[in-house]
């Protein structure tokens, strides 16, 4: 992988053989002092891309989490670091996603990401500051300019290779490029990994938290895919496949970065739990609740469940529930149908159109109307499957919908069940929903991860869900006067 960002790197000293205008496709990086291609891209451009593209991230994430002080506290932290960079004269702006998903990342320009659902999982303010540091080397290395320059440049390059080298190293360009057009690549994490322990240092707190808040993540990776009845496919669960990342990376990264330790680092553990004491955990109301087989809505009023043996995931824009066998599913949605249009128009040509739908049938659901009809298909593992389509109304000229895939010719009849236990929810019932939160709790004599776990409000796996967002290992005694985090 190094020899991709490497290839790049000569790549432009060769450019500059060739062409002074080409030449203005390179750059130095700020943060490592080496030459880059960043395909001309300039850094008022990234300021200019990244303020473009922040109300879209709000949008897609759910908006900023509604907590000042919280986003002050996490600001705050975000901006002392920067000071430490590079670029301390760039204006970053750091922001908490309402998200539940375990996830960080940051845009060209500064601006810098973080869900609650991270913070949630953190244990200090060492280990955030760990997530945000990492976050602040890509923006600082360039590194967004760095991957659109070989995505522009890619061609480029290959052709500067090969009149300079030869026709079999024009080639050789051509697959170095790949792995560019991708995510950052492990090169880039590692850089970002190593500017991140660098500003970790200089700003005073303890770097060995970055690689403990890695162990923390692959343990939530763990847990999640235990509770999807999936152990096996723990990799697709967070940010752990996007940033190809593990403790003994970062801590080859810490070694490679060559500052000194701080004598007394910063670890700010009561601090950092004092001011997520109380944050929401998980679903928010504006996003629903899956809790079980359950999928309930207080704002848009709601409910459904799904059969037993299925497990709800909520998703920003769906919800899915898949079968612990994984060969079906079953996913919800919202959608607005076009004025004037029927419901049976709406699924024919907008919803399901080009999928040789049939079946079709009228029914209602709760007094609403509905339409549905199937199809058959084979999906990307080579196997047959049935999908049916449910639509029906909601307010408006909104719509509900449900898709169904199930192998082919299977006698189960999730979609009645499902469809069946579809009703509104009373003022009542929608008002008695709250979301989870953290609650933050000081261990008394005779406390134990068992009597403490039977706190939570699941059923499943309580005391390795205690565990994970508290980062005790198995064995590890509770203190009296430890202060940890409950969920209630």
């Amino acid at each position: 992988m190094r020899t991709s960002l490497h290839a790049l790197r000569v790549a432009c000293a060769a450019l500059a053989v060739l062409s002074t205008a080409l030449l203005a496709a390179c750059a130095t990086s700020p943060a490592t002092g080496e030459r880059i291609f960043t395909g001309g891209m300039s850094e008022s451009q990234e300021s200019q891309i990244g303020a473009e593209q922040h109300p879209l991230i709000l949008q897609e994430f759910g908006g900023a989490y509604q907590d000042a002080e919280l986003q002050s506290y996490v600001s705050s932290v975000g901006d002392l670091l920067a000071k430490t960079s590079e670029r301390p004269d760039l204006k970053f702006t750091f922001t908490v996603l309402d998200s539940p998903i375990v996830n960080a990342f940051a845009l060209p320009g500064g601006y810098v990401y973080i869900t609650r659902g991270l913070l949630a999982l953190a244990n200090d303010e060492a280990e955030m500051a760990g997530v945000l540091a990492h976050e602040i080397g890509h923006v600082t290395a360039r590194h967004a300019a760095q991957r659109q320059g070989a995505t522009l440049g890619a061609g480029i390059v290959q052709m500067g290779l090969g009149l300079l080298l030869g026709g079999n190293a024009a080639q050789l360009g051509g697959s170095l490029a790949q792995p560019l057009l991708q995510s950052y690549s492990r090169e880039q994490e590692f850089e970002a990994d190593m500017l991140g322990v660098r500003y970790l240092r200089r700003a005073g707190y303890d770097s060995r938290a970055m690689s403990d808040f890695l162990v923390s993540m692959e343990e939530e990776e763990r847990l999640r895919a235990q509770l999807a009845g999936n152990p096996e496919a723990a990799d697709q669960f967070n940010i752990m496949s996007s940033h190809p990342r593990t403790a003994d990376r970062v801590e080859a990264a810490a070694e490679e970065a060559g500052t000194a330790q701080p004598k007394d680092p910063i670890e700010g553990r009561e601090i950092y739990l004092s001011k997520i004491d109380g944050i929401i955990y998980g679903d928010s109301p504006a996003q629903g609740y899956a809790r079980g087989r359950v999928f309930s809505h207080p704002e848009l009023r709601f409910r459904f469940e799904v059969p037993q043996g299925f497990r709800l995931t909520n998703l920003p824009s769906q919800v899915v529930a898949t079968n612990q066998q994984g060969d079906s599913q079953i996913s919800f949605d919202m959608d607005k149908v076009p004025s004037g249009a029927s419901l049976e128009s709406y699924l024919i040509n907008g919803w399901g159109q080009g999928m040789n739908l049939r079946n079709g049938q009228r029914f209602t659901v709760n007094g609403r109307q509905a339409v549905t009809a199937t199809t058959r298909g084979t999906i990307s593992s080579g196997q047959s499957v049935d999908l049916r389509l449910v639509a029906f109304r909601a307010d408006g000229d909104q719509v509900y919908r449900f898709a169904f895939i199930t192998p082919a010719g299977s006698s189960g009849r999730i979609w009645e069940q499902t469809i069946d236990s579809f009703r509104t929810l009373s003022a009542a019932e929608a008002s008695a929903l709250k979301p989870y939160r953290l609650d933050v709790y000081t261990v008394r004599r005779g406390d134990t991860v068992a009597s403490l776990a039977r706190r939570l409000p699941f059923d499943d796996l309580p005391e390795e869900r205690l565990r994970v967002i508290n980062g005790i290992e198995p064995g590890q005694p509770l203190p009296t006067g430890m202060e940890i985090k409950l969920i209630k």
